[in-house]
C-alpha cells in the first residue's frame, strides 16, 4: 500500500503518465467534461473534496510550469484565485483565459479530476514542466 502523496490511484498513474507539456485539468463539480476525457470523479457531497484540497496533493507530486485559469475567476471567486496565487508564488505562469476557453481546453487534457467544489470558476489546467 502507497504511504504517502495521491492515495486515488487513478490520479496518481495519470500524474505518473505526464510528460512535459501535458495537461491535467481539476475542477468544480459543475464543470462539463468533453466526450473522450479520462475523468475522475471524486466528487462524494457538495463541497467534498474541496477544489484546493485536491490540488495540493496533486502539487506534492506533478512539477507544474504553467497554469491555465478562467478570466472570470477574478471576480467571480477572488477567494480561490487567491489560495491558487500563494500555492504557485509567482514560479509558474498563469495565463488566463475565457472560461468557454479554459471548457474547450479540457479536451486536450490527459485528465480531468471532479472534485465536489461548488463555489465558481474553481477550475484550472495544469501544464506539466520537467525536474531537470
Amino acid at each position: 500500500m502507497k504511504k504517502i502523496g495521491i492515495m486515488n490511484s487513478n490520479i496518481s498513474a495519470r500524474v505518473a503518465d505526464m510528460g512535459h507539456m501535458d495537461w491535467l485539468a481539476v475542477g468544480d463539480a459543475g464543470t462539463p467534461v468533453p466526450e473522450g476525457v479520462d475523468k475522475i470523479d471524486l466528487s462524494v457531497k457538495s463541497g467534498t473534496p474541496s477544489f484546493m484540497e485536491v490540488l495540493d496533493v496533486i502539487l506534492l507530486e506533478l512539477e507544474v510550469q504553467k497554469i491555465y485559469l478562467a478570466e472570470e475567476i477574478k471576480v467571480k471567486n477572488p477567494d480561490i484565485l487567491e489560495q491558487i496565487n500563494r500555492r504557485f508564488d509567482g514560479d509558474v505562469s498563469i495565463e488566463f483565459i475565457s472560461h468557454n476557453d479554459l471548457k474547450k481546453n479540457i479536451k486536450k487534457s490527459k485528465a480531468f479530476i471532479r472534485t465536489g467544489e461548488t463555489t465558481p470558476y474553481a477550475n484550472i489546467i495544469l501544464e506539466s514542466g520537467v525536474i531537470f
